[in-house]
């Protein structure tokens, strides 16, 4: 076997498909997001705007956030020192499960070291604990719930676990496989509120409605909607007063709320098994303290203030229709996401390479597997501190190279 020969025809591969990622070299500029530098291969940096970071609110550079993260390095160092059950568990950790907990009105929350790691982490546990368990997972689900479920079923095979893909947020669909089972028999349905990358939102309600009819625990991902919706930042399931009826929520501390991890909230002895059962869970080190005060303090923001929330969803409503204006292919969507569509790998690298090179505007490809061939695109994120200015550049930048490209047939 040569290994060499085996790794480099893999990435060969992906290269050819237009497919190859790589990593933009930033590095962001405190208190003036989205301004950041690009760092080139030789270290030579140069000013750019960024326009796909998930820090949706600006809340890692909010003074509030930045304050209670110095304060809590000077107090506890730098580390947490363990995993949660060894030396791990400091009191910004229980401190941040609690307000948590609130947020979403469960009686429990539990923090992981990253949201695909508590989706992966509570699904696969999940099914492990519930014999026979069959997963109803929407055909649009991060990959993390895809491995999640995964690694759940195939444990529990033996048992007759089994997993079940609906058509997305097709509930005739859903109840008709719900319906094909046993009442008494185990479920679990999987579901997210913002899918990502088309921006369209589940109906968590009529969902929750049919888990109680056919006697199945619903898993809502409110990754891309915790702090952005809701009077509190709890996420859709807030916004549309229905967060009492989702039985597990899965967040993450990494998008609204500015900071990273993952946890989920629930009542209290769904949260215990996890904790006590999840090998992703028991085996990892902690989040950093000064991390996890970092994110007490913006869930602790975000749960009174509306300035960032009214303005982020101002700002998309604006891009939107000034993209719209200048007939470039915007996605339409009821939430924050602002996807244009390309529909080629090959071009849609080169689209952004160009917005990068020529423009200083970053700009990541969206390309497969994250989203299925043929429907490449970028994916922009307008925060609060966009301004009108950015969004004009921002057009222009885009209807010049789409021009060239002669990005409207391939888009077509």
């Amino acid at each position: 076997m040569d290994y060499d020969k085996v790794f480099d025809a893999a990435i060969d591969n992906l290269k050819t498909e237009g497919r190859y990622r790589e990593f933009a070299d930033i590095r962001r500029k405190c208190g003036q997001f989205p301004d950041a530098e690009h760092f080139s291969p030789s270290g030579e940096a140069r000013p750019i705007k960024v326009w796909c970071s998930n820090d949706y609110l600006g809340m890692g550079q909010h003074p509030t956030v930045i304050e209670a993260m110095h304060e809590a390095l000077d107090i506890a160092g730098a580390g947490s020192g363990g995993t949660r059950n060894i030396s791990g568990t400091t009191h910004y950790h229980v401190e941040l499960e609690r307000e948590l907990a609130d947020l979403h009105g469960k009686q429990s929350a539990l923090l992981f070291t990253s949201g695909y790691v508590a989706n992966e982490a509570t699904l696969s546990t999940l099914a492990r604990l519930l014999p026979g368990c069959v997963m109803f997972s929407d055909a649009k689900n991060h990959a993390s719930m895809i491995e999640g479920i995964r690694q759940g079923v195939k444990y529990q095979s033996k048992h007759g676990a089994a997993k079940h893909v609906w058509r997305h947020n097709d509930l005739e669909h859903l109840e008709q496989l719900l319906a094909s089972y046993d009442r008494d028999t185990p479920k679990v349905i999987a579901f997210e509120s913002v899918y990502s990358m088309d921006g369209d939102i589940a109906p968590i309600g009529e969902i929750c409605a049919l888990a109680r009819q056919y006697n199945a625990l619903t898993y809502l991902d409110e990754v891309h909607a915790v702090g952005l919706y809701g009077a509190r930042g709890g996420g859709i399931a807030e916004r549309d007063g229905v967060m009492d009826q989702v039985d597990i929520i899965e967040g993450t501390l990494a998008k609204g709320f500015g900071l990273m991890g993952g946890y989920i909230a629930a009542n209290a002895n769904i949260v215990d098994a996890i904790r006590s059962y999840a090998p992703g869970f028991i085996f990892t080190t902690s989040m950093a303290p000064v991390i996890a005060a970092g994110a007490l303090a913006s869930v602790r923001h975000l749960k009174t203030s509306q300035t960032e929330r009214e303005m982020h969803q101002q700002r998309a409503a604006t891009l939107k229709a000034k993209l719209k204006q200048a007939g470039l292919p915007v996605m339409d969507n009821p939430s924050h996401i602002v996807p244009i569509m390309v529909g080629d790998p090959v071009v849609c690298k080169q689209l952004t390479d160009a917005l990068m090179e020529r423009y200083g505007i970053y700009v990541q490809p969206i390309n497969y597997p994250t989203v299925p061939m043929g429907t490449e695109r970028i994916r922009l994120t307008p925060g609060p501190m966009h301004s009108d200015a950015d969004m004009e550049a921002l057009i222009d930048a885009l209807n010049t190279l789409w021009a060239e490209m002669d990005l409207r047939r391939a888009a077509a």
